[in-house]
């Protein structure tokens, strides 16, 4: 019986990994790119104006919670004017909305946190909702008072209640929704505009953030030295074409 040394499984192995690797394979693209140039699907960007998804009660109320959780200071815009609302309602209007991608047939278990999401119920769905329990619950507690309404005093009371789940939102829960939305505007803020938030870059200003700049080769070298470059966004990079 022919006995395969250690030298030959080595050498056969490495000639499998070979054969399989991206290197190999391109060998068979021949007489030109696979792609048509300009055939990327860019982000589209958002258009300004009305709303995708919210109500306008429902818009009334995310925009007044989001300036709670960015107020407005000498530091940047808040998270209404930094146009988080926006962001959050392109988002829910979307795939993300939808959960697209995601199986949702279940069944659907409560799981641990490691385990991901275990809801049949979207971030869409998980919003009207939400927002309408939130709004029911904070007439209940401040004398009929929708939460726009409130001082902004009564509002971080109210955002509080969410988060420490003492304010109860009929039919979910309060803590969830807290950090659905807490989520959703970090994200609207911190984003590229191009996706409705971020207004002006405001953010990215804020922390010097260069955003979308095609590469840094010219700052590799220099160690502990803050990057000093005007923030660049998708839609107003020069090589933007969309």
């Amino acid at each position: 019986m022919h006995r395969l040394t250690r030298r030959q499984l080595l050498g056969s192995s490495a000639l499998a990994l070979l054969l399989m690797s991206p290197v190999a394979r391109a060998a068979v693209v021949k007489g030109g790119l696979p792609w048509k140039p300009g055939s990327a699907d860019p982000p589209t960007a958002v258009t300004p104006g009305g709303w995708h998804y919210f109500t306008p009660q429902e818009a009334k109320t995310v925009e007044a919670f989001v300036d709670r959780l960015i107020p407005p200071d000498e530091l940047s815009p808040g998270g209404k004017e930094s146009g988080c609302a926006v962001f959050i309602d392109r988002q829910l209007a979307g795939p993300y909305g939808r959960l697209d991608g995601y199986y949702m047939s279940g069944p659907f278990q409560k799981g641990t946190k490691q385990q991901g999401p275990q809801s049949s119920v979207t971030p869409a769905q998980h919003y009207r909702k939400a927002l309408a329990a939130f709004d029911s619950a904070c007439r209940e507690k401040f004398a009929g008072k929708a939460f726009v309404d409130l001082t902004d005093t009564q509002k971080d009371e109210a955002i509080k209640g969410l988060e420490d789940g003492s304010l109860k939102l009929a039919g979910t829960d309060a803590q969830d929704f807290f950090k659905l939305v807490l989520k959703n505007t970090q994200n609207g803020f911190l984003a590229d505009p191009i996706y409705g938030g971020n207004k002006n870059m405001a953010s990215w200003k804020m922390i010097g953030f260069p955003g979308a700049h095609y590469d840094y080769r010219n700052w590799i070298d220099r160690h502990n030295q803050r990057v000093k470059l005007a923030p660049v966004g998708i839609s107003n990079h020069p090589d933007w074409t969309q």
